[in-house]
């Protein structure tokens, strides 16, 4: 079975969809997807279609459901005559829930992880050129939003945002990567959309402080320090991080021939001349996001 989440849903067996088109089926199937080879309690379903306080005919609705899913993966599996599994095979009514089972199919998610995996790996030993391939190839396999298409309840949503929060600590990895590779001019577009997209995100704004004083625009980049703390100080009563302002600081203090001492978001001294800072207060750096 081959399943693509990051994104719209997708859901093929032999080749053939069985991503239903009705919302609440579609719910079920991305659950299950998502907790594939795992049993998934026909509470956590109930709760993602219906809430706290599911109707009475929840538990018949949903064997409808199921079986609805059933026949979309018979009819996948009746295009291989030489197959002897059943949709019951694939499907699994276990005691207390169902189980989908994946089989040797691809998931777009397993091999996120896997890249970002070796992304992550290739940032801790300074390796930045494969970190940067790495981390890009992962980020190339989002095409939205996950689940962009499927209607989320309590728990797909939880399951949405721990995706989203893996792209972007991917993302800023990849980011910290091109910095240390001195592609500063290349990221400031991209840059300017990710501080825009995420206001308060102390990491990114760290990083666009740093291509732009790279490239020549140091007032730009104390502007984009004041333009955080501001949005900080408005919303949350919260002044910038430590490492944050260190490196506001750097850039402050700066000769013109020189490079700001970049602040790490750890404990760690500030870096030399030259090289990117770590990301700073909330992102993914100091390894706190690390995956694979």
């Amino acid at each position: 079975m081959d399943t693509d989440i990051l994104g719209t849903l997708a859901v093929r067996e032999k080749g053939i969809s069985i991503t239903p088109t009705a919302p609440k089926p579609r719910q079920v199937l991305a659950l299950l997807v998502l907790h594939a080879d795992q049993m998934v309690p026909v509470g956590m379903l109930s709760e993602e279609l219906w809430g706290a306080r599911p109707p009475r005919s929840a538990r018949p609705t949903l064997q409808t459901y199921i079986l609805q899913l059933r026949e979309l993966i018979t009819a996948a599996l009746e295009k291989d005559p030489g197959g002897h599994r059943t949709a019951k095979d694939v499907l699994l009514t276990v005691p207390g829930g169902y189980l989908l089972k994946s089989g040797e199919g691809s998931s777009d998610v397993r091999e996120f992880e896997r890249l970002a995996g070796l992304g992550y790996r290739a940032m801790d030993t300074a390796d930045f050129p494969e970190a940067a391939r790495h981390l890009r190839a992962a980020l190339a396999l989002w095409s939205g939003p996950p689940l962009a298409d499927v209607q989320a309840g309590p728990h797909l949503a939880t399951q949405v945002k721990r995706l989203e929060e893996s792209r972007l600590c991917a993302l800023d990895q990849r980011i910290e990567a091109d910095l240390r590779l001195g592609r500063h001019r290349e990221l400031l577009a991209e840059l300017t959309v990710l501080v825009s997209r995420y206001p308060t995100h102390e990491s990114l704004c760290g990083q666009y402080m740093l291509a732009l004083y790279r490239s020549g625009r140091r007032g730009e980049a104390l502007d984009a320090y004041q333009r955080l703390r501001a949005t900080l100080v408005r919303g949350l009563g919260l002044e910038p991080s430590a490492a944050l302002g260190k490196l506001q600081r750097s850039i402050l203090m700066a000769r013109p021939d020189g490079s700001p001492a970049a602040a790490a978001a750890t404990t760690a001294p500030a870096a030399g001349p030259g090289t990117s800072p770590g990301a700073a207060g909330s992102g993914c750096g100091g390894g706190r996001c690390r995956g694979g």
